[in-house]
């Protein structure tokens, strides 16, 4: 007994000191929770956005918004971290303190009462890059064309953010479909197989991404919309912003802003000076007000409806192909045929040692990059539900695999002596008896596929996960992230349920 006390103050102690060793190496806080460097300065920035911030051929995190936050640190006597983050997800980053700002090409319009902010210093306009043998010269062309964005930027709340140009509107409304991605390489892939017609996006990316890949895109004349890139900091923040921004105006001073400029080739499109670029800035306002809780919890509910039924689609067709799929797998597994063997092995070790998402992406884009196969818009549903009944299939002719090899081989003897044909041994006597045994793993494996869904957005395809990261940005709540994680929650709790209910009528023997 006193060794076990012991043991659990000795445990305790270990706890509390990386705790407070944590703390120690956390940001402070203020008077009004606000974060303040304490020699550590932590940017937020998506890592696929070149030449903002990216990673180069040595694996460094480079970019011209890097650059800048390295010399403001620099100035200060602080340590840049330079802190890579998923986009949809920024907005948490920054309120929980994990990051002191988000300093990669951060648009203030729209969003100007949503952070504190520095004085704008780039003006940035959204254009449409094309194939250069599409036939698509100006925006009007883009009438039933698949478009694609990155999810929660700019370009798309140039198409439907609420303070959209009705031009913009207008044409975003005559495409086919407005589709988003997690970011721009899988934009490129995209558009370079044909499964889209267009990508809208920053004009500093656009000029990079075409000058890198040569001249198989173009870039239309017509410009989408204007912007302004700032850096957001928490709401209230003000310190931190004025330290930055006071080193800012000295850079900006002594040529060394222009110099970072230069040398990323954005001298064009800075305004950091200019007149009104700190308009924003200076006419701060206070916190956004919020909606009613249970009227925004209901509108969010609305916009993950459909999201919602995509998670179900793709779970129930999975499992309609996987599950027969997973039973032939199992067969040619044990197979007399080595050949057949040695297939059936190399395939399930295939699928169960790489990562889905990558085999979702082979499925996607291999016809096109194998064989030059122009990818249609309505092969991306099919691609989810291939890649996804192709991996599940493996895993499921495993747990087959196992619970036919558990039949005592007595059975299949006492099965020849009552005179059963091979075909009748396994479908009355084995496969009853396998399905008893392999339902605890299944049921494991259809509780895991509800969560996998959410790796469709690989491919573009929005289900619920991606739908409510979406609507979490756009509203700056995590709200719609716990709506996601109570249906995900009821969804695999009725599949868990229904599953334990057809265990228990298989245990008749009891």
């Amino acid at each position: 007994m006193r060794k076990s006390v012991v043991n659990i103050l000795v445990v305790l102690l270990l706890f509390s000191t990386l705790a407070g060793g944590m703390t120690a190496c956390s940001s402070k806080k203020d008077n009004s929770g606000n974060v303040v460097s304490d020699g550590t300065f932590t940017v937020g920035f998506d890592a696929e956005f070149p030449p903002y911030g990216y990673k180069d051929d040595n694996g460094e995190y480079v970019g011209f918004d890097l650059t800048l936050a390295q010399e403001v640190c620099d100035r200060n006597g602080w340590t840049l971290v330079k802190q890579p983050i998923d986009w949809d997800s920024k907005d948490m980053e920054l309120d929980s303190g994990m990051i002191d700002c988000i300093w990669n090409g951060f648009t203030m319009n729209g969003r100007e009462n949503e952070y504190t902010w520095s004085s704008a210093y780039v003006d940035n306009s959204q254009v449409v890059v094309v194939k250069s043998d599409s036939g698509i010269t100006k925006l009007n062309d883009l009438a039933g064309k698949v478009v694609v964005v990155q999810a929660d930027s700019s370009a798309l709340a140039a198409f439907t953010g609420e303070d959209a140009e009705p031009e913009n509107l207008k044409l975003a409304a005559s495409f086919k479909s407005l589709q988003q991605v997690s970011d721009y390489n899988s934009a490129f892939m995209n558009l370079q197989a044909g499964s889209v017609d267009a990508i809208c996006m920053d004009i500093g990316v656009a000029k990079y991404e075409l000058e890198l890949r040569g001249n198989t895109f173009m870039m239309l004349d017509s410009h989408v919309s204007s912007e302004q890139y700032g850096i957001g900091f928490k709401k209230g923040n003000t310190e931190l912003r004025n330290q930055v921004q006071e080193t800012l105006n000295e850079m900006l001073a002594d040529g060394t802003f222009a110099k970072i400029a230069k040398e990323w080739k954005l001298e064009d499109s800075v305004c950091l000076g200019e007149k009104g670029a700190d308009a924003v800035m200076l006419s701060e306002g206070g916190h956004t007000e919020k909606a009613n809780f249970f009227g925004e919890l209901l509108d969010i509910i609305g916009q993950l409806k459909n999201g919602m039924l995509a998670t179900l689609g793709i779970f129930v067709l999975t499992l309609v192909f996987s599950l027969p799929l997973g039973l032939v797998i199992t067969f040619i597994r044990r197979s007399k045929i080595k050949l057949l063997q040695w297939i059936a092995k190399i395939y399930i070790s295939i699928m169960r040692g790489t990562p889905l998402m990558l085999q979702l992406l082979v499925v996607f884009f291999g016809p096109y990059y194998l064989f030059g196969v122009t990818l249609s818009y309505s092969y991306r549903f099919y691609a989810v539900i291939i890649g996804f009944s192709l991996n599940y299939a493996a895993y499921f002719a495993e747990i087959y695999r196992a619970g036919i090899e558990g039949v005592p081989v007595g059975q299949y003897e006492a099965a020849e002596v009552l005179g059963y044909s091979k075909a009748q041994t396994f479908g009355k006597i084995i496969f009853p008896q396998m399905v008893k045994r392999v339902m605890p793993p299944v049921t494991n494996e259809v509780i895991t596929l509800v969560k996998d869904t959410s790796l469709a957005f690989a491919l573009a395809y929005t289900e619920m996960f991606t739908l409510a990261k979406q609507v979490a940005a756009t509203k700056a709540s995590i709200m719609p992230l716990f709506v996601a994680g109570v249906f995900y929650y009821i969804f695999n709790f009725l599949v868990a349920w229904l599953m334990e209910r057809i265990e228990k009528k298989l245990q008749y023997y009891r």
